[in-house]
């Protein structure tokens, strides 16, 4: 079930990252990674808009917004090929239409997910902190999907 994320759930929401992140971005320098967990909760989610996958009390996934932006998505890999990851994009894009997003280039396994959904590129450059390749994606909104309310009232 997807809900509103919450300051309880972040321990749970770094342990998915911490997780799904070494199988993604295994490619990624491990104080690099150290950083970005201590930069999660601290820098990240404060400007975030973040919803959370919950099974049975127990946070599986999650996605942060920024605008229209998907700045993280994140699924357990227990828990991976089950639509969740799906589900959060299709959340995401009833609140915001269109959507865009960055993409490691080594990261394989986002890019054919991203792919599967529809995501085209519209740019590549370099991230600044590690010097590896990004690909910047869009998904244009759905048209058959009107905008939720209360995303449309902000």
């Amino acid at each position: 079930m997807i809900r509103p994320y919450t300051p309880s759930d972040c321990e749970g929401l770094l342990d998915v990252w911490a997780h799904a992140a070494a199988r993604a971005h295994a490619f990624l320098p491990r104080a690099f990674l150290e950083a970005e967990r201590v930069n999660i909760p601290k820098v990240y989610l404060p400007v975030a808009e973040s919803w959370v996958w919950d099974e049975d009390g127990r946070v599986v996934a999650f996605m942060s917004l920024l605008g229209n932006e998907i700045g993280a998505l994140f699924v357990d890999f227990r828990f991976q090929q089950r639509g969740i990851g799906r589900a959060l994009v299709r959340h995401a894009q009833a609140r915001c239409g269109a959507l865009e997003v960055d993409v490691f280039e080594r990261n394989h396994q986002g890019r054919a997910f991203y792919a599967r959904l529809g995501f085209e590129q519209l740019s590549r450059s370099t991230h600044d902190q590690t010097g590896f390749e990004v690909l910047r994606l869009t998904l244009a909104a759905d048209p058959h999907q009107p905008l939720d309310d209360e995303w449309r009232n902000r």
